[in-house]
């Protein structure tokens, strides 16, 4: 933009333009008076350099005397770097032959005018990215996958026979087992969430599809990847009791979630609760222990009392969480004509038949430590599994049905009764 120019330095000028008329009468008729009548005679010197222009301005002032005018010129200099000047002359005749000259000055810039660029934000940097993070650690399923890496590790320690069998080789064995299914359980959440985002929007619209925190787009990319990545890494450990797993836990939960004729069998409540037992009870810790045992400690297969009692225990324990789950769910799964067991049968008596399951899991875990053969075992077997039934029971008299946040709570509980539940399942012996 230019700067101003200085009116202040012309005394006795009431106007100040950047262009003027010079107006010259020529005689009409008879009458020979001449007029004068002045305005402002603009004078430009331009000076140009590589990078500014420079442009003297001179503006008069007039003044009348008969037939002599005096003509008086103040300097004023302004200055606007980066412009080519430009003078044009406009001509302009009229019917007795009058004329006008305008001279008009046009700045082109040598340098197009570029926005400021606006400084670093790092504060909505730092949100923006805080954002991202909380969006993809609820795709994920933190507490699920959670619960995956705590079956790794008690289904391996069954395999342990001597306190030499803790060795890096056994590290080494439990590692290939969580980072392949790290990241198939980042698959089957997301293909869940994939799948269900209308019923989301209704049962659960904090989850980042159903929010739109992630686009749908974003969420097929992650999923892939992921399921690519736990194939790729199961064949190239070449462990075959970890590459069974990872089929069937894919074939399992995708049949599960896919909306496709012939399978969503979320949609169906025998098959959804079968789904998870079998995932809990089978697909977790057989495969698991097979993979210590065959693969890492090259020993020949067998199906010990431990392996037996941890099958039977989370076939009662997630046949629980089947049922439990579904309840807060209920208004969601009836609008997309999902009828599950709560649906069906009512909350109270769906959710009390759950807590019973639970209750049932514990006993028989008490049984298998009070019959065990060392006494360690037989104390802390007991101990453990007492107060744990003791917590769910307690909390469960205290559960509000038609209040979310008190389902959720208690929901939530649950598996973190179960993370102590993987701790004590090793001792069984």
């Amino acid at each position: 933009m230019m700067q101003s120019f200085l009116v202040g330095s012309l005394p006795n000028a009431s106007s100040f333009t950047t262009g003027g008329n010079l107006w010259q009468s020529t005689k009409h008729g008879a009458n020979k008076n001449k007029y004068y009548e002045s305005g402002n005679l603009l004078r430009s010197k331009h000076r140009m350099n590589k990078n500014n222009c420079y442009t003297s301005s001179y503006a008069p002032k007039a003044s009348q005397n008969k037939g002599n005018p005096q003509e008086e010129y103040k300097l004023l200099r302004f200055h606007e770097p980066s412009l080519n000047c430009q003078f044009k002359c406009i001509k302009r005749g009229s019917t007795y032959q009058e004329y006008n000259q305008k001279y008009v000055l046009k700045a082109a810039s040598t340098q197009p005018f570029e926005p400021e660029p606006h400084p670093f934000d790092s504060k909505n940097t730092l949100d923006s990215g805080k954002n991202i993070f909380v969006a993809l650690y609820k795709f994920i399923s933190p507490y699920a996958i959670f619960v995956r890496m705590l079956s790794t590790i008690s289904a391996s320690l069954l395999a342990v026979e001597t306190l030499s069998d803790i060795s890096p080789l056994f590290f080494i064995g439990v590692f290939q087992v969580m980072v392949a299914h790290l990241f198939m359980g980042i698959y089957v959440g997301g293909v869940n969430q994939l799948f269900d985002i209308g019923i989301d929007k209704v049962n659960k619209p904090y989850l980042p599809l159903a929010s739109g925190k992630l686009s749908f787009t974003t969420g097929v990319i992650i999923v892939t990847c992921c399921l690519l990545l736990s194939f790729s890494l199961g064949w190239m450990f070449g462990s075959w009791p970890l590459i069974w797993s990872l089929l069937l836990s894919c074939a399992v939960w995708t049949s599960y979630s896919a909306n496709v004729p012939l399978l969503r069998w979320k949609g169906h409540p025998v098959s959804a609760a079968l789904s998870i037992v079998a995932t809990y009870a089978v697909i977790f810790p057989i495969p698991d222990f097979l993979h210590m045992q065959t693969f890492v400690f090259k020993r020949p297969p067998v199906f010990p009392r431990s392996l037996t009692f941890v099958t039977v225990f989370m076939s009662l324990y997630s046949m629980g969480i089947a049922l439990l789950k579904d309840i807060p769910d209920v208004e969601g799964d009836k609008k997309f004509g999902i009828y599950s067991f709560p649906a069906r049968f009512g909350k109270k008596r769906v959710f009390w038949i759950s807590v019973s399951l639970f209750e049932l899991a514990f006993g028989i875990a008490l049984m298998v430590g009070a019959t065990s053969s060392y006494m360690w075992s037989k104390v802390v077997m007991v101990l453990g599994n007492i107060v744990l039934a003791s917590v769910v029971w307690h909390r469960a008299k205290n559960v509000n049905l038609g209040n979310k946040a008190s389902m959720a709570s208690f929901y939530m509980l649950i598996w973190k009764i179960l993370f102590a539940a993987y701790m004590l399942m090793p001792l069984a012996r």
